[in-house]
């Protein structure tokens, strides 16, 4: 006699919202808690955090073994070699101490930028979002009037009042975050409106706990992957905005950053005297850097967005399903 196990349909491993002839992700590749609020490891991923780090590296470390950048010698426009790796400028500086302090002073104004423009962003948009009523309309208003307005002209006109001897590091990383938190403000209200609707925010206003708690441990832990997401993007468009600010002569008068660096090249006439290791240095680092995070960016993308997240690795080049293998024809000949 012959017994047969009929096979499961395999539905109950299924996750909600699945077609009936999907395969089931194995359990070992589930993540839940924190762990789903990371980036998978993606070769991606991986490019972005290793130039990411080789740039901070350099920017954190570099000025402690370089000398000094504004040493003037009598050896103007000299080509990479010798004891100058990366040539000297038009007055006989050495490119590469420029290159240190350079990338050191970007990736502060970067930085600034990306955690007060994200502060600014939270506040109008998760508070705002959370609280509605006449503060919700209050802090719409006031970010829809920011996102309509040029930034860059903005930035511009602000930068021109500002006299020179007064115009440092914290006057034009405050700038920039100034113009530069209100779109980022609307997706955080949008996502905040769609999480206060929750069944565990509910819970916790009718035990009575307070708004700022109910923000700070139910919404906020929530919006970490665009929190991160957004001041990733601050950061590019910060070190972006201070380059083209600093090209124009607007920039930073107490501090050296890679758009003074264009600057002076520009003004030095290096692009007609083909002084190719002036310019070309730090525009490599500010195209690296901004490459680095927008590849991480798009890794946190797939924390956002679910319809962006990758399947589980296959073995062999053929998805193997947990409950296929369970599920077997058991025959016994008596």
């Amino acid at each position: 006699m012959t017994s047969v196990i009929p096979p499961s349909s395999g539905l109950e491993d299924l996750p909600p919202g699945a077609e009936p002839g999907a395969v089931p992700p194995p359990a070992s590749t589930r993540r839940t808690g924190w762990r789903a609020m990371l980036p998978s490891w993606t070769p991606k991923l991986a490019i972005g955090l290793g130039l990411v780090a080789a740039i901070a590296l350099f920017g954190l470390i570099g000025p402690v073994f370089a000398g000094d950048p504004d040493t003037i010698r009598n050896i103007g426009l000299t080509a990479p070699g010798g004891e100058h790796w990366l040539g000297t400028t038009q007055t006989g500086q050495d490119v590469l101490d420029q290159l240190t302090h350079a990338t050191r002073g970007s990736l502060q104004i970067g930085l600034l930028v990306g955690v007060m423009a994200t502060a600014l962003s939270a506040v109008f948009g998760v508070i705002g979002g959370y609280v509605g009523g006449v503060v919700d309309e209050v802090f719409s208003l006031f970010s829809n009037v920011m996102l309509v307005i040029p930034g860059l002209p903005l930035v511009i006109v602000i930068s021109g009042f500002v006299p020179a001897d007064q115009r440092g590091s914290w006057t034009i990383a405050l700038v920039l975050a100034l113009t530069g938190w209100a779109s980022a403000a609307r997706v955080l209200r949008a996502q905040t409106l769609s999480l206060r609707n929750r069944d565990y925010v509910a819970a916790a206003r009718v035990a009575g706990e307070k708004p700022w708690r109910v923000i700070c441990v139910e919404i906020l832990p929530n919006l970490l992957p665009v929190l991160a997401s957004q001041f990733v993007f601050a950061v590019i468009a910060a070190i972006l905005s201070e380059a083209g600010l600093s090209f124009l002569g607007l920039g930073a008068s107490n501090s050296s950053t890679l758009g003074t660096m264009l600057y002076f090249a520009q003004n030095g006439f290096a692009l007609q005297r083909a002084a190719w290791w002036w310019f070309v240095p730090p525009g490599l680092i500010i195209a690296a850097f901004g490459c680095g995070l927008a590849l991480i960016n798009l890794s946190l993308d797939e924390i956002i967005n679910p319809r962006l997240r990758r399947p589980g690795r296959r073995r062999g080049g053929r998805a193997t399903s947990g409950s296929s293998r369970n599920h077997a024809v058991r025959s016994t000949v008596a």
